[in-house]
């Protein structure tokens, strides 16, 4: 017989929207979210957390298959080392990959994140078709890889099929190297009606996502956004923009516009939609992003690594805009350190400390995980991320390796110690939606997890080994 779910747990101290409290007793809703939140010494028939407690992060940008080729660009290959010649790797595996293959990667991505600090994620999901790029006789068949990995493990999942259908600015013919991407709008759209279904038997949200202006023209924009008002009205809608220098300068030499120009041009940018990156901006986009309500999905470590440069944040802050962290190319899969690289770009960039405090919440760390914690749930089509009543019943609880070391900490700079000097700290407990997925930072699948994470990556080896070396597919 299968045992019911806690009912509500108690904190011994907890992060919420008034900042931190000592021994909350939550209560949950039948839907996975907060009921009530109260102060109570004696949490009678709760399960306690006695280290403290923040609300989970869901990570707003991933693409999951790229977690196995981590370390597999940072051998220098070109004089000048660019985003663009990392995307000529990443084709490369891409080219390489089954769906049994996917899955298991997918699987040992959402145990790492889960570990990390997210209890959700947002999967920007472009990989579509046959090693040919031919569609599967089930078109959605590596999306359900996707949804499947995510169940399994118990990470609440947004789903984004991507529609990707050119190389770059003006409809340009796409390479050979993106042929497991492309769709047109009549695929596309069997593609979504096919998974509408198996997300909701799921409980999962599925969205949709334009993959950049370099892919997709105005027309097709249309398209997209008439198939979301037919088939998923209101859903979340997420698109790059602007994270290269070469993006805007393309755009403009395509038609004198900057890209998040020309997205205000030809779309309907509203609180539903999700920006990722941002990183090239006027003065001028920035208000405009901040005024639209769309959240910017930033990706410190993904952006360190392949050079993209500084996403404008205490400008875009200082406007109420809002924003989230996603793990992108998945070579970091913890919210602290996606945080510590935001604060960190830009102090090396302004020559200050403290870069991204608020009036109202001087601590730094505290401050940019409850911001991530409801963006990435608004941009991901959930509940308020924040442990209050009507937020979400997914939280993470900070263990230090050496408690003692806690002493000299107030409770109010626990995230600071965690995001800025952490030494070992890690999840213990995870719970997702009023249920818990980790117990004292174990996963009941790890082992089988690992297992096939293990032989997935074995076969794709051999492939590798295959087709080295390396050639220029993009």
């Amino acid at each position: 017989m299968t045992s019911l779910p806690p009912q509500g747990a108690h904190f011994r101290l907890a992060l919420t929207p008034e900042g931190w409290r000592r021994n909350l007793s939550a209560r949950f809703a039948p839907d996975g979210t907060i009921a009530t939140l109260t102060e109570d010494a004696n949490p009678l028939g709760l399960p306690v957390l006695e280290n403290p407690v923040v609300p989970g992060i869901t990570n707003l940008h991933s693409h999951a298959f790229q977690y196995a080729m981590a370390g597999l660009s940072e051998v220098r290959r070109n004089p000048v080392d660019s985003f663009w010649s990392w995307r000529d790797i990443m084709y490369f595996f891409a080219l390489t990959l089954s769906p049994e293959d996917v899955q298991a990667i997918a699987a040992r991505l959402c145990l790492a994140l889960l570990k990390g600090g997210y209890t959700g994620l947002v999967e920007f999901h472009y990989l579509h078709h046959d090693l040919d790029g031919t569609p599967y006789a089930r078109p959605e068949e590596l999306s359900l890889a996707i949804m499947e990995a995510a169940q399994a493990t118990g990470l609440e999942l947004t789903h984004l099929p991507v529609f990707y259908a050119h190389g770059n600015f003006g409809g340009k013919p796409p390479t050979p190297g993106q042929r497991r991407f492309l769709h047109g709008l009549d695929g596309f759209a069997a593609l979504l009606e096919a998974l509408k279904g198996p997300a909701a038997r799921a409980g999962q949200v599925l969205g949709l996502a334009p993959h950049s202006l370099r892919a997709v023209t105005a027309q097709e924009m249309s398209g997209l956004m008439a198939l979301r008002d037919a088939l998923l009205p209101g859903c979340p809608v997420h698109i790059h923009v602007a994270e290269q220098v070469k993006e805007v300068e393309d755009a403009l030499a395509w038609n004198g516009r900057r890209p998040v120009e020309q997205l205000f041009d030809i779309a309907p940018v509203d609180g539903a939609w999700c920006l990722i990156h941002a990183t090239h901006l006027t003065g001028a986009e920035v208000s405009a992003i901040a005024r639209s309500g769309a959240t910017v999905g930033l990706c410190p470590m993904t952006e360190a690594n392949l050079g993209d440069g500084i996403f404008p944040a205490p400008e875009y802050l200082a406007q109420g805009g809002a924003f989230g962290i996603g793990s992108d190319s998945n070579i970091a899969t913890s919210a602290a350190e996606e945080l510590r690289q935001l604060e960190y770009s830009q102090r090396l960039r302004d020559r200050q400390r403290n870069v991204l405090a608020a009036a109202d919440q001087p601590h730094v760390a505290a401050n940019l995980w409850a911001r991530a914690a409801r963006g990435g749930a608004r941009a991901a089509g959930r509940p308020e991320g924040a442990l209050a009543p009507g937020g979400m019943a997914s939280f993470v609880e900070l263990v230090h390796p050496e408690p003692g070391a806690m002493a000299v900490v107030a409770a109010e700079a626990t995230l600071d110690h965690h995001v800025f000097a952490g030494r070992g700290c890690h999840a213990g407990d995870v719970w997702v939606r009023g249920r818990p997925v980790l117990r004292a930072g174990h996963h009941p699948q790890e082992e089988r997890i690992l297992r096939d994470y293990a032989a997935a990556m074995a076969r794709v080896a051999a492939r590798l080994a295959e087709r080295t070396p390396l050639p220029a597919e993009a």
